[in-house]
């Protein structure tokens, strides 16, 4: 089958981008109608329907979905390519990131970068969810996993690595001299696979159910949260408590640190790979990082 006619194409990636025809008009300065049309257009093309029409709102169907990302990279390559080189059209660099990363290790360091590009207006959102590009006004989002994210620029920041943490308080109460001591007190979400990582590196078999019940939190945040206020131990990256360990609000109880496999990386589609702002925050970040001893 031949290509679409770019008009059709033009039309299908601002609506699939914006999932919404009132604003894809506005942004090609079209109206609503010549939108709609070149969408049916392309859909009799096609010979199956792209979008689900409801009375307030519109979705994807199944095929348009197949067809969105592509067409949504392609024409954000295709800006990219044909934007002025010496010009960055990236006025407020939105950065999105799950909320451990963004508070124990991100956000103290933002203001620096900020500071450096007084021009760029700096934006960080916090969420576990999977940033959706073509629907979601995010420029970089920092994502915990394998690198693995087709159609995405991916930049290796930090290994993720846990130990086990605890108060001192909650220490003194009990003898733990050995790894296999700690399964005599609370850990904090015991359902996170992680502990049977560590526990495994350690050479101490897990129980087939959880030894007690106990809490599950969302976040490494508030589970160092409920260890410093002696109500478990926790399973936590060091590097973002470092403060807590040098002070000693916190104790490591063993040096054995695990790793899962997964990483911190900074990703953002491909056409955007040239923008200054990208290259500026991307130097950043991985010069931070070289600083950082980890």
């Amino acid at each position: 089958m031949s290509i679409p006619p770019l008009a059709a194409l033009r039309a299908f990636e601002a609506v699939a981008r914006h999932l919404s025809f009132t604003r894809a008009a506005e942004e090609l300065g079209m109206t609503q109608a010549a939108v709609s049309y070149q969408i049916r257009l392309l859909e009799e093309r096609l010979g199956t329907p792209l979008f689900l029409r409801k009375p307030r709102e519109i979705s994807l169907t199944e095929t348009g979905a197949l067809f969105a990302r592509p067409t949504v990279d392609a024409f954000d390559l295709l800006r990219e390519t044909y934007s002025d080189p010496s010009a960055d059209a990236v006025s407020t660099l939105s950065i999105s990131t799950v909320p451990t990363f963004a508070g124990a290790w991100l956000s103290q360091r933002l203001g620096k970068f900020q500071m450096s590009h007084p021009n760029l207006a700096v934006r960080l959102e916090t969420s576990d969810n999977i940033v959706d590009f073509g629907r979601e006004d995010i420029t970089v989002a920092i994502r915990a996993g394998d690198g693995d994210w087709p159609g995405l620029e991916t930049h290796a920041l930090m290994d993720i690595e846990y130990t086990p943490m605890l108060s001192p308080d909650l220490a003194k109460k009990h003898d733990i001299s050995r790894p296999a001591d700690l399964l005599r007190l609370p850990l904090l979400d015991i359902v996170d696979p992680n502990w049977a990582v560590w526990f495994t590196q350690m050479g101490v078999p897990l129980p087939a159910c959880p030894p007690r019940a106990g809490l599950t939190l969302s976040t490494d945040l508030h589970e160092a949260r409920a260890a410093l206020a002696g109500y478990g131990v926790a399973l936590l990256t060091p590097r973002f408590f470092r403060f807590e360990l040098a002070t000693g609000s916190l104790i490591q109880p063993f040096p054995d640190i695990a790793k899962n496999g997964r990483a911190y990386w900074l990703v953002y589609p491909k056409g955007r790979r040239n923008r200054p702002a990208i290259r500026r925050f991307r130097a950043f970040l991985l010069d931070e990082i070289g600083s950082d001893p980890g």
